[in-house]
């Protein structure tokens, strides 16, 4: 069964940057799409950005110009880069992996990411 853990998150300041880190472990294959998710309070889970293992990304406007998803296949292992961040970034990260789009895929636990102002 394949396993997704996210890491990084905390606490920082509005303008701050953190790194997040996700592994899906427990299985040979190489996962095709992984990416970030996040959820604030009260809203809906949104896609954040995803990236497949040809390098093509999807990502939120929001994300545009702040954010970079990086990956490393062979360890099946996605990163984001968050710059510049603002109060509107507080949220549980998640992190997916899957074969294709459209499919659930495996979620890990999450990882808050709080800005304060």
């Amino acid at each position: 069964q394949l396993q997704v853990v996210e890491s990084g998150g905390g606490l920082v300041q509005a303008g701050g940057s953190l790194r997040l880190s996700c592994v899906a472990s427990g299985s040979s294959t190489t996962m095709n799409i992984m990416g970030w998710y996040r959820q604030a309070l009260g809203k809906e889970r949104e896609l954040v950005a995803d990236i497949s293992t040809g390098g093509d990304i999807r990502s939120a406007d929001s994300a545009k110009g702040r954010f970079t998803i990086s990956r490393e296949n062979a360890k099946n292992t996605v990163y984001l880069q968050m710059n510049s961040l603002k109060s509107e970034d507080t949220a549980v990260y998640y992190c997916n992996a899957r074969q294709l789009y459209g499919q659930y895929g495996f979620w890990g636990q999450g990882t808050q990411v709080t800005v304060s102002s």
